[in-house]
Parts: C-alpha cells; structure tokens; sequence
C-alpha cells in the first residue's frame, strides 16, 4: 500500500467517523455519485487523488453541516474543472 492510498483510507475513515449511522455500502454509493457529480466519471474510473479530493470535499460539506455553518462552496462541476478546483477552460482575454 502506497501513501496515496494510505491517505485515501485515512480520509475514508474520517469521513465515516462524521456519518456514523451510514452503512459502508452507503458511503460508497454517496462516493460514486460525488464522483459523478463533480467528475464526470464512476467510482471505478476514478484516480486515487480524485478520490481524495472528493473524501476531503465531503469532509469540509460534513464538518460544516455538523457546526450548523453553511456548506463551503462548491467549485463548478465537469470536466472543465480540475480535481484541485482551477478551470481548465481557456481563458479569455478582454472580457
């Protein structure tokens, strides 16, 4: 087991910890529908940093709602965005 996927465990731990009455079955689930909202692609198809991008996602949306604070703001989904959030759409100039 490498560091990545050390981390993604970890994460995944901490993220069920907040979740306590959900099922591990559920939790995938919730993770395949996050990875298709937010990537456009299914849980088997997604990289190991775009699973920890998504768990540390998740993460900050459950902390938030646990303190009673709004919920962080969501960068634009799909494929014009990267996992870390930065477009990559062209930019354009003089607009």
């Amino acid at each position: 087991m490498n560091d990545m996927q050390r981390e993604a465990l970890a994460i995944l731990a901490e993220v069920w910890a907040l979740s306590p009455d959900v099922r591990l079955g559920q939790l995938m689930a919730h993770l395949g529908f996050l990875g298709e909202s937010h990537l456009g692609k299914g849980l088997g198809y997604i990289e190991d940093d775009e699973l920890i991008a998504s768990l540390y996602r998740h993460r900050a949306e459950l902390t938030a709602r646990l303190q009673g604070m709004p919920a962080p703001a969501l960068q634009p989904t799909g494929a014009a965005t990267s996992v870390s959030g930065s477009s990559k759409l062209p930019k354009v100039r003089g607009g």
